[in-house]
């Protein structure tokens, strides 16, 4: 009974303490509703309704009353770099950061967002000064990745690996793609300069920090080739088949060159035809086409082409096949008007509206497949029509495979 008795002097207690805890709660909620300014409430209703320019103007507002809302005044500085005005971003950021009575963490923060709006703006060299000012702390990290993007823009690429090897030691994080790709692009500066060695050194390098990078191989090619050792060219290419076949087709034009530069045009030949009858065949089609057509003429283009559709039919094969036929067709022609032979067709004779109707083919198949896409990038999605080490679109490095997106049959 005691303990009953107990209860019942308890039970009232806890809701009288609860109801008095709520009553408190709800005075501190409508204290800090009411200590908001109007335009904080005018902001969030535009955001509601799909008003986003309304909501910037009432935000604006808000900070202005209310100078110490430091988060309001970084969501609209990133808000405003989102949408283009990097100087009303700038202007905001750089408010934050004069501030003397800013708590240093926010201060950084500040110079971080900085460096982002002024590297958007173009204004690189005053984003590499705010930049550099967080080489230590916890923006640290941010801002080198940030630093990185803006040597590439500026084609700092000393600079660039530098950033990057210091990001590989913070972060714990492979930047060996990114480097090889860096001292690519400064074999590059350096053949454009005429000064082959430094190239090969940095060739060498890219090999060495990232040894599966094929664009390293391919360039020290075209070095041996510039220097006229089209057999030193042939190793490096060649070489690529056991590195990464798939990047073949980027040097096909360069090793039927090499070939025909050493007087082995046959060679080329079977290098290409045997590459036809693997997975590589839609890449290499256009140079497998041209080169038979300059080396043995339509004819031998035009059954090469049958070949190849009987392997693999695609839309390009039958393109280059009605090219060939209409060469064919054509030469034949102007040999008859020469009285140097008789026009035919597989042992019949051509008539003229043959060879007009095969060429109409041929125009309307070269503008379909002239459209169609080639490479896309398997980050973002850009496609283009050539290759590109770094995408146009979102600047990532080796992110196109040498492939086409699109089939093309």
């Amino acid at each position: 009974m005691m303990f009953e008795t107990w209860w019942l002097l308890v039970l009232p207690l806890v809701f009288g303490l609860g109801w008095m805890a709520a009553r408190l709660d709800l005075r501190q909620l409508i204290s800090e509703q009411g200590a908001l300014p109007r335009s904080y409430f005018k902001g969030l209703n535009f955001l509601l309704n799909e008003q986003p320019d309304q909501a910037i103007d009432a935000f604006v507002e808000v900070a202005r009353l209310d100078p110490e809302t430091t988060e309001l005044h970084f969501a609209l500085g990133a808000l405003f770099r989102r949408r283009g005005e990097t100087e009303r971003a700038i202007r905001v950021h750089q408010n934050l950061a004069t501030r003397p009575d800013l708590p240093e963490p926010e201060r950084e923060h500040a110079l971080y967002e900085l460096g982002q709006d002024f590297l958007r703006a173009g204004l690189l060299d005053r984003a590499e000064e705010s930049l550099r000012r967080l080489m230590s702390g916890p923006y640290a990290a941010s801002a080198k990745r940030v630093l990185l993007e803006l040597y590439e823009v500026e084609k700092e690429w000393q600079k660039a690996i530098d950033a990057a090897r210091e990001l590989q030691t913070l972060e714990q994080k492979d930047y060996r793609v990114q480097i090889a790709q860096f001292c690519c692009e400064l074999a590059q500066d350096a053949l454009q300069k005429k000064r082959p060695e430094d190239a090969v050194a940095w060739l060498r390098r890219a090999s060495e920090e990232n040894p599966a990078n094929v664009r390293a191989p391919i360039l020290l090619g075209d070095v041996a080739m510039a220097s006229g050792d089209a057999r030193a060219a042939l190793g490096h290419w060649l070489g690529i088949e056991t590195q990464d076949a798939a990047y073949l087709p980027l040097v096909a034009d360069r090793v039927v060159k090499a070939y025909g530069t050493l007087g082995e045009q046959g060679q080329a030949i079977d290098w290409l035809r045997g590459l036809l009858k693997g997975n590589l065949a839609p890449e290499l089609l256009d140079t497998a086409y041209r080169t038979e057509l300059d080396v043995n003429g339509p004819e031998a283009a035009a059954a090469l082409m049958r070949e190849q559709l009987r392997r693999q039919p695609t839309l390009l094969a039958l393109t280059r096949y009605f090219e060939a036929q209409a060469a064919e067709m054509q030469a034949a022609e102007a040999a008859v008007a020469e009285g140097a032979a008789v026009a035919t067709a597989g042992g019949e004779a051509v008539a003229p509206d043959q060879t007009s109707e095969v060429a109409a083919i041929r125009d309307l198949l070269q503008v379909r497949t002239r459209n169609l896409a080639r490479y896309t990038c398997r980050e973002c999605g850009f496609r283009a029509r050539l290759f590109y080490w770094q995408c146009p679109g979102c600047n990532r490095w080796e992110t196109y495979a040498p492939r086409r997106s699109e089939a093309l049959g």
